[in-house]
């Protein structure tokens, strides 16, 4: 499913908001003039006649203003109508439906009091939300436009109930993927893992959220079958039977898969696994603020979500909060839109929004980018689980996010004690720059490296090449180095070989984890390309590198239109 590549949160809540504010303050001015007017009420029958000189009644100066006043609080409850009729009516939201989140718990329980009195049906609600889903149809419009009304001061937000979707994932495009590396049953090996690490414990004892559209039964969760535990909040326990129902089964296959055909990064992490997809596949911000809520009180340190949507709010907001006290980690995909924009909820910037890229750390083109992006990770191609025990290439940030999940998760384990907060700064500390030197809204902090973040040893030597990348303002190639290792480092020397010239650079002084940018202009051949190759050479007397296989990288540079 496309999505509209724009969120008009921010201004359409202001704009609603303000018009409620009026309405209500014009409707209060209004009750006010209405209980003056009643002492003044002409008898029944009675002639109307007007104020003699000299009386208590209003004159007609004063009525005129008194209509012009009604005239006024009628017209600001018109428009407010509409206005909240047409927020209702957002493409990207549940149709005639609206989210109430109360300022207070006294608010809340008021409204849960007079709701069916006043003729407003409530979808679902939540008491740790302090807010309820409810109809909004043509029949209960008014009803909920006079309750507001009545009631504006209780409320802190009145939204339209955003859906949700699994990011749709564009056709790939042979042209553009050409030279992109899909990861297949490679995951370990392409977030630094050796072959022969023994990763059987990976998990232990930490509990993994998929927020999603359920687990299916696979052999690689393993026989024990306390490890997946599934939570219905109202769209029942089990996937459906749709194309797309097998989403949740891949993104937790990525996580904790046990067998070597669909490896997990935590192999003995728990799963909670909440559907929160209807039968079409589709959901919204309500359910997933309220599974966010369930999977906290359920022991989930970190919750999953590979879904997403063009569309936010304070109900979301405040789950959001409810996970980050409570010391969860909530890890969500950026969406594969190719947009400059991310979808919901991992727009917020308290949550872990994922990109993806392939088995290479080159981004893959789909992925969303912006500057609350916080890391990327392999999502090109995974082997995951599917239906009836099969295997498929999975790709996406759908796939990119349990990427993340496992590692936090992995890392928890392997440092006992350690809370998923932590467990994630660390690995964001130890994330391989890529891109433009430091944070960048592609790649965010940079790619997950498992393996860098796991090794304790004080002694580590990594100096490396960490990307090519082409700078059209400039036309000069930035070629990425990056210092890996766990002690400072001067003195190395990169080679260059462009388009057959070849120059040597010194390199400065680099801390752990920091990195240099070296430009070198663009000399392409007839085709409008260049050939670049670069090695690093470590200064004399230091240990041998951990990874030499990045001390060395080529790339064909294409001029743009060639």
């Amino acid at each position: 499913m496309n999505h509209q590549k724009r969120n008009p949160l921010v201004p359409a809540l202001v704009a609603l908001a303000l018009i409620a504010f009026l309405a209500v303050s014009l409707l209060k001015h209004q009750q006010r003039i209405d209980a003056a007017l009643s002492r003044y009420a002409t008898p029944k029958n009675a002639p109307a006649a007007a104020p003699a000189a000299g009386a208590n009644g209003p004159t007609a100066a004063q009525r005129a203003i008194v209509n012009q006043r009604t005239a006024a609080s009628r017209a600001a409850l018109a428009e407010f109508r509409a206005r909240l009729a047409d927020r209702l009516a957002n493409e990207n939201a549940r149709p005639n439906e609206a989210t109430l989140a109360f300022k207070t718990d006294d608010a809340y329980r008021r409204f849960l009091d007079r709701a069916d009195a006043a003729g407003l049906t409530i979808i679902s609600r939540s008491d740790k939300l302090l807010s309820a889903r409810v109809r909004a149809n043509s029949n209960s419009l008014d009803a909920l436009v006079d309750d507001i009304a009545a009631n504006a001061d209780d409320l802190a937000e009145v939204g339209a109930n955003y859906t949700a979707t699994a990011p749709f994932v564009p056709p790939l495009d042979p042209r553009t993927t050409a030279g992109q590396v899909p990861v297949r049953d490679n995951l370990l090996a392409a977030i630094g893992i050796a072959p022969n690490a023994d990763t059987a414990t990976w998990g232990n004892g930490v509990t993994v959220a998929v927020i999603d559209t359920g687990i299916l039964a696979d052999a690689t969760f393993g026989a024990n079958a306390d490890r997946v535990r599934a939570l219905d909040i109202g769209h029942g326990l089990a996937p459906g039977s749709g194309a797309d129902d097998a989403h949740g089964t891949s993104v937790a296959s990525i996580i904790a898969g046990a067998l070597a055909d669909a490896p997990g990064i935590a192999p003995d992490a728990n799963l909670l696994s909440i559907r929160v997809t209807d039968d079409t596949g589709v959901s919204d911000m309500f359910t997933i603020a309220s599974a966010i809520i369930a999977a906290v009180d359920n022991g989930a340190q970190i919750i999953n979500i590979s879904l997403g949507g063009y569309g936010g709010g304070v109900v979301l907001s405040r789950a959001i909060d409810y996970a980050m006290q409570n010391g969860a980690v909530v890890v969500a995909a950026a969406g594969n839109d190719q947009s400059t924009q991310l979808v919901w909820p991992a727009a917020d910037p308290r949550v872990v929004s994922v990109g993806a890229t392939d088995a290479a750390q080159q981004l893959m083109l789909f992925s969303n980018a912006g500057w609350q992006l916080q890391i990327t990770a392999p999502g090109y191609a995974i082997q995951a689980a599917w239906t009836d025990g099969q295997r498929a290439p999975f790709t996406g940030t759908s796939a990119s996010t349990p990427v993340i999940s496992g590692a936090i998760a992995a890392y928890m384990s392997q440092n006992p004690g350690l809370s998923a907060q932590d467990a994630w700064a660390a690995l964001q500390a130890r994330a391989d720059d890529a891109g433009a030197q430091g944070r960048d809204p592609e790649y965010g902090a940079g790619v997950v490296d498992l393996g860098w973040a796991l090794d304790t040893d004080p002694a580590r030597v990594d100096m490396a090449i960490a990307g090519h990348t082409y700078d059209a303002t400039a036309n000069t190639v930035d070629i990425l180095v990056q210092n890996r290792g766990a002690m400072g480092m001067a003195g190395a020397t990169l080679n260059v070989n462009a388009g057959g010239e070849q120059s040597s650079y010194a390199l400065p002084w680099l801390a752990p984890g920091a990195s240099t940018t070296i430009k070198i202009p663009v000399t392409p051949d007839a085709n409008g390309q260049m050939l670049l190759r670069t090695t690093l050479i470590p200064p004399d007397g230091v240990p041998a590198d951990k990874v030499p296989a990045n001390n060395t990288r080529a790339s064909v540079i294409t001029l743009p239109g060639n």
